[in-house]
């Protein structure tokens, strides 16, 4: 473990994610996708109702690494190799695994070009007990069946739309996987090139009353789609980060320390390039 001052511990994590998680090309690469991917279904497990009945655990908690049960489910497939590099990174800088995570998958955001920043607070409590199994969506999910899982998760179908996944089990969801834009939505509904895997559940979404007409708003031509998605994505994911946290009010800001956003990036439209 590194011996740095608390205070500073997270610009170190910081440079060195920015180098794990840039591609040849300069776009994200395969291991920003997982890490985003990874904070998604660590903090995804919590439950309302479960938590009124009295098992008020999941949630962003580190137990996805911590917990060797919730590797092994297939949600979690293909996750296998960011595990391996969390327990790395966590064993050399020493913060919770709970906040690593949230971390890298904030990181790995605004790593992507056009990403934006999205807030971090370190201080959530880690957990080596497994989440309760089942509360992550399928991707063969009914619309009323997402929507209502998430509505248990406090996530309206209005937040929803912003943690949709484009880089489900590893499979791109749009023709640009390394750059964070906003293809996939036009892609899911419209003519995508034959390498892009599009879920039932997605198309699902994007074809139900609640969700429909933003959904059409974030592929606008004029630009502003990418503006509107990026803001309220930031604003949706610090809510996802922080389900199943109990200590909130104790939690320290530490977002100064990400990387700038680059809202520029020459051939971002290029297609298929995955680093």
């Amino acid at each position: 473990m590194l011996a740095i001052y608390k205070g500073c511990i997270w610009s170190y994590v910081s440079k060195l994610l920015t180098v794990e998680f840039t591609g040849g090309s300069k776009r994200c690469n395969k291991h920003a996708r997982a890490a985003i991917r990874l904070g998604f279904n660590d903090a995804g497990t919590w439950s309302s109702k479960l938590a009124a009945a009295g098992q008020d655990f999941g949630g962003a908690d580190g137990s996805i690494v911590l917990a060797a049960a919730e590797i092994k489910r297939p949600d979690n497939n293909g996750l296998q190799n960011i595990v391996k590099k969390m327990k790395t990174w966590q064993k050399l800088f020493g913060v919770g695994m709970a906040d690593l995570i949230q971390f890298a998958a904030v990181h790995a955001v605004v790593t992507c070009p056009l990403g934006p920043r999205i807030r971090f607070f370190a201080g959530r409590k880690d957990s080596s007990k497994a989440a309760v199994d089942g509360l992550l969506p399928s991707a063969r999910g009914t619309a009323e069946e997402v929507i209502s899982l998430f509505e248990d998760k406090t996530i309206s179908p209005h937040e929803l739309q912003f943690n949709f996944d484009k880089n489900k089990k590893g499979a791109p969801q749009d023709s640009t996987p390394g750059v964070w834009d906003v293809k996939c939505y036009n892609e899911t509904v419209g003519t995508a090139p034959k390498e892009i895997v599009r879920f039932p559940a997605d198309v699902a979404l994007a074809a139900d009353s609640r969700m429909s007409n933003e959904w059409t708003k974030f592929w606008q031509g004029n630009g502003l789609g990418q503006d509107y998605w990026n803001a309220d994505y930031a604003t949706a994911y610090t809510r996802l980060s922080l389900l199943g946290v109990n200590n909130i009010n104790n939690l320290t800001e530490c977002s100064k320390v990400l990387p700038k956003v680059r809202p520029v990036f020459a051939g971002a439209s290029k297609k298929l390039i995955d680093d």
